[in-house]
C-alpha cells in the first residue's frame, strides 16, 4: 500500500471542511491515503489557523504581496502532491494551476454550474439560490483551473430547498453534506485518479 500522500489546505475563514478533512485523515475515509501537512490561509488570525496550530498542522499566511513564487516554495518544502480548497476565497494564480494541474480540488456550496462565479461563496450562495425560487440545491467538488467554479465536476449531493428556508438554514444543511461528500470525493480522486496516474509510470 502507497504511503499516505501529503495534502495541503487552503483556507480564509471558518474553516469547518479543514476540521473536517483532518478528522478523515486521522479515522476516515482518508485514514491511509492522505495526510495534511500545511494549511495556507489568507487571513492572519481565525478558527481555521488557530484550529491547523492545535492539530499541530503548519500554517503559512499568504498574500499577493507574498507572491506565487514564495507559495510554491512552502508547497515544494512541505512536498505537497494535493491541494483541496476548503472556503478559500481567492482566485488560484495560474502558475499555481499550472504547476499543480489536476491537483487541486475544490468544494463550493451550490450545484455547479449553476449559482458559481466571483463573489459567490458562503450566504450570497444560498441567497441567489433562495432568489432563483430553485427546488434543490446541494454541494459541488470539482477540480480548479484557472477561472473561478469552472473546473470539471467530480461529485455533487442535493439537498432540497424548503419553503420556509432561510439563507442561514439552507447553508447548515449544505455544510452538513460537505463534511462527508468532500472527504469522500478526495479520496476516490486519489485512488482513482492519482494512485493510478502513479502506477502507470
Amino acid at each position: 500500500m502507497s504511503a499516505p500522500l501529503n495534502l495541503a489546505i487552503f483556507v480564509s475563514g471558518v474553516g469547518r471542511n479543514l476540521m473536517a478533512l483532518n478528522e478523515s485523515c486521522c479515522s476516515g475515509e482518508l485514514a491511509g491515503l492522505a495526510r495534511i501537512v500545511l494549511v495556507v490561509s489568507s487571513a492572519s488570525a481565525g478558527p481555521a489557523r488557530e484550529g491547523a496550530s492545535t492539530a499541530g498542522i503548519d500554517t503559512f499566511l499568504y498574500s499577493r504581496d507574498i507572491g506565487c513564487p514564495r507559495l510554491l516554495e512552502e508547497l515544494s518544502r512541505c512536498e505537497v502532491v494535493l491541494i483541496a480548497l476548503a472556503g478559500y476565497l481567492k482566485l488560484i494564480e495560474p502558475e499555481l494551476v499550472s504547476r499543480y494541474r489536476d491537483r487541486i480540488l475544490n468544494i463550493h456550496p451550490a450545484l455547479l454550474p449553476k449559482h458559481g462565479g466571483k463573489g459567490m461563496y458562503g450566504l450570497h450562495v444560498h441567497r441567489a439560490v433562495l432568489d432563483a425560487g430553485e427546488k434543490e440545491t446541494g454541494a459541488t467538488v470539482h477540480v480548479v483551473d484557472e477561472a473561478y467554479d469552472t473546473g470539471r465536476i467530480l461529485a455533487q449531493e442535493r439537498v432540497a430547498v424548503k419553503a420556509d428556508d432561510t439563507p442561514e438554514a439552507l447553508e447548515a444543511r449544505v455544510i452538513e453534506i460537505e463534511k462527508t461528500l468532500y472527504p469522500r470525493t478526495i479520496a476516490q480522486y486519489i485512488e482513482e485518479t492519482i494512485h493510478s496516474t502513479n502506477n502507470s509510470h
